[in-house]
């Protein structure tokens, strides 16, 4: 048995040791955590990746997830985000086929299934990272630390910080990364067994496995090429047991003993070693060509910091947000949905209060360091350097050294990170109790943790569950942050409330004055409310921050329109077309706008654009019909039925559509098509204006046709 698990024995009873045992214990409490997330709705990011996205419907061909983003955008786009994940993607789709349409509970118990599940396997993971690797003769591998690693698989599922992966459905992108980064890493231990004459040796099958699963994470979230990393690091230190303090002791005393040390003239370790170095060349080869048009373009807002001109500030300020991240790790008590648009200061000066959070930062990294290099305990040195490895390394991508990311501070790419926060925290509890008497007191604090975040992640699970809930809750730990506020306004106007979603969006506004979505959404409803002065106002200013916001030019031109400004309005609607070719409610907006100047042929191409760009476009099937009729543009009867066909078949459900047709076959005397259309509306629509009475003058005629005998 490990040194901590007897340093842990008084405090874990021998009942849930078992492997059996512990493994549904964890399960089953990681279950009750996040239970009350199963009914949520879509929220905040789900509506983009999930209910907008083309790529869950069976319309769109399985190929394009190998060719788009993750919210089903072309990667080859400029606008793309180049978040390429086509496997979590591909769940998403199965969800979608599976519960028949977009109904949330599905995707919602796969995720809480999926983080259960990932938290049953860190049972085996700890075990490994805490008694390392030893074997019976029949090749099972022995677990030595049952009570450190059922522990740190208890933190790790109890964790609040996880809320966002797994109550909001994208985080399943995190969730499934995690899921092959652990398989991989479980793979890769595979890979060695003891034998009595030849110690540790390897099987190259399951190392090409170990990278194929590294690659099946890679392909759920970026993140998961640091599995690769930490399999070398794993390698390095607990199956080549290299000590680096002697190396570097050695490497300063020039000794000449380095080259002839064992872990340097080991053939299968160097080659292992190669074979991941290949393994992740390629897959980063892959990934940067599939990105086709280079890195995404972030903007300011998003990411202050990595847009300020002095590199000390940049510096400052990434330290000042891994500070953060390490206090959501140890403090997960305030939780915000998002940290951007100054929720987060920067930091300017040496001489701002916070620059307190960095410098502890670092004495505690610093301190963990010296330990993990310079401690005499073997045991203690590679415990610890494989927590910090499984703390920090995941972490990278999300650390702004090798690429700017698109966020301050994201409590969902934690999820990898907090594999070794769990471990170092064990490790902890394990040294507090072997140097203290008072083994029940520390007993009662360990519970009192997990029973603690418990309570903590059901809360925050059920904030998740609605918008509405989501939002406010983030008012009070992200009260400078534009973004929350903006959610806050959208989401009350789209329920209804204008006046206060006025208030939320004019705070928005002024605590970031270039939110142009903000102004957008507030020229909209002052639009709405007829203050169509101030609207215009918002709007040019919007279009002025952000020339191509093709919403906000369509928004302006309808204003303008409002106002006659007919010219003004024209070349709004133009511009919106330019910087969005395929826009069908800007072309149905500028339809309108040429039938007000009665330029008839203009205004029916327009729509007819309209409705090439979205066949469902109701309204402005609606408006050629009538201008058809009014008109009589049309002439051809042939071309006339094909367009009211055309209008049906998008939308079989408007019954204005079926009454107007039958008008037409009434007129034209296909009398037996016209009642049949009349009755289609009416059954749709009893109080159909005016298809009542025609539909009796239809009976009428046709009666006396009858009684004529014809």
């Amino acid at each position: 048995m490990a040194e901590l698990d007897t340093d842990l024995d008084p405090i874990i009873p021998a009942s849930v040791l078992p492997t059996f045992w512990a493994k549904s214990v964890v399960g089953i409490i990681s279950l009750v955590c996040f239970s009350r997330s199963y009914d949520g709705d879509f929220v905040f990011d789900d509506s983009e990746a999930i209910v907008n996205n083309k790529d869950l419907q069976a319309e769109t061909p399985l190929g394009d997830l190998w060719h788009h983003d993750f919210w089903g955008s072309k990667l080859s786009s400029n606008t793309s985000h180049k978040s390429y994940r086509p496997l979590t993607v591909l769940t998403f789709r199965i969800n979608y086929y599976l519960s028949g349409g977009f109904h949330p509970v599905g995707f919602h118990m796969v995720n809480i299934l999926l983080h259960s599940g990932i938290s049953v396997l860190m049972v085996d993971v700890f075990s490994v990272l805490f008694g390392g690797l030893q074997y019976t003769s029949k090749g099972r591998r022995l677990h030595l630390a049952p009570r450190a690693s059922l522990l740190a698989a208890l933190l790790f599922a109890v964790h609040p910080v996880h809320t966002e992966c797994v109550a909001g459905v994208v985080g399943r992108a995190d969730l499934l990364c995690a899921l092959f980064f652990s398989l991989s890493f479980l793979g890769y231990c595979k890979a060695f067994r003891e034998s009595s004459k030849e110690g540790m040796h390897s099987s190259t099958f399951w190392v090409l496995l170990s990278i194929l699963l590294g690659a099946a994470a890679m392909l759920c979230k970026e993140q998961g090429i640091t599995v690769l990393g930490l399999n070398a690091v794993f390698d390095i230190l607990v199956i080549g047991k290299l000590n680096i303090l002697e190396i570097i002791q050695k490497i300063l005393q020039k000794d000449k003993s380095l080259e002839h040390l064992v872990v340097l003239r080991n053939g299968g370790l160097l080659f292992r070693m190669a074979l991941l170095t290949l393994g992740a060349a390629v897959m980063l080869y892959v990934r940067w060509k599939i990105m086709g048009t280079g890195p995404p373009a972030f903007t300011e807002v998003d990411n202050p910091a990595s847009f300020a001109d002095s590199v000390l500030v940049r510096a400052i300020n990434y330290n000042y947000y891994y500070a953060l991240n390490a206090w959501l790790l140890l403090c997960p008590w305030w939780l915000c949905f998002d940290w951007s648009m100054g929720c987060i200061p920067l930091i300017k000066s040496v001489s701002d209060w916070r620059m307190i959070a960095p410098a502890a930062l670092w004495l505690c990294l610093i301190g963990l360091i010296c330990q993990a290099l310079c401690s005499e305990d073997s045991h203690k040195r590679r415990i610890l350097t494989l927590g910090l490895g499984f703390l920090v390394i995941p972490f990278l991508p999300a650390s702004n050294l090798f690429f700017r990311v698109g966020f301050v501070v994201a409590e969902r790419v934690l999820y990898l990170p907090s594999i070794g926060y769990c471990m170092l925290l064990t490790f902890g509890f394990g040294t507090l109790s072997k140097h203290t008497k008072r083994k029940k007191l520390i007993a009662a604090f360990i519970l009192g943790i997990v029973f603690i975040n418990m309570l903590r992640c059901m809360v925050r699970s059920s904030e998740w569950r609605s918008e509405e809930q989501l939002f406010r809750s983030a008012l009070s730990v992200c009260p400078l942050n534009a973004k929350v506020h903006y959610n806050v306004g959208k989401n009350l106007a789209d329920n209804g409330n204008q006046t206060a979603a006025i208030r939320y969006y004019r705070e928005a506004v002024r605590l970031n004055p270039k939110y142009v979505h903000a102004m957008n959404n507030l020229g909209n409803i002052l639009k709405e409310r007829n203050e169509l002065q101030e609207a215009e106002e918002l709007l040019s200013l919007a279009v002025q921050i952000q020339p191509d916001f093709a919403a906000a030019w369509m928004n302006l031109g309808i204003v303008q329109n409002s106002l006659k400004r007919f010219e003004a309005a024209e070349h709004s609607y133009r511009t919106a077309i330019k910087h969005r070719r395929k826009y069908p409610d800007c072309y149905y907006n500028l339809g309108r706008l040429y039938a007000d100047l009665n330029r008839h042929m203009d205004a029916l191409n327009a729509w007819r654009n309209a409705t090439v760009l979205k066949p469902q476009h109701s309204l402005a099937w609606n408006n050629m019909i009538i201008l058809l009729d009014n008109t009589g543009i049309v002439n051809d009867k042939k071309e006339s039925e094909a367009l009211f066909l055309k209008a049906i078949k998008a939308n079989p459900k408007a019954a204005s559509y079926h009454g107007n047709l039958a008008v037409l076959y009434h007129r034209w005397g296909h009398l037996d098509l016209a009642k049949k259309h009349y009755e289609i509306s009416l059954q749709l629509d009893p109080a159909a204006p005016g298809t009542k009475e025609n539909y009796g003058l239809l009976k009428r005629k046709l009666e006396q046709l009858q009684k004529k005998g014809i």
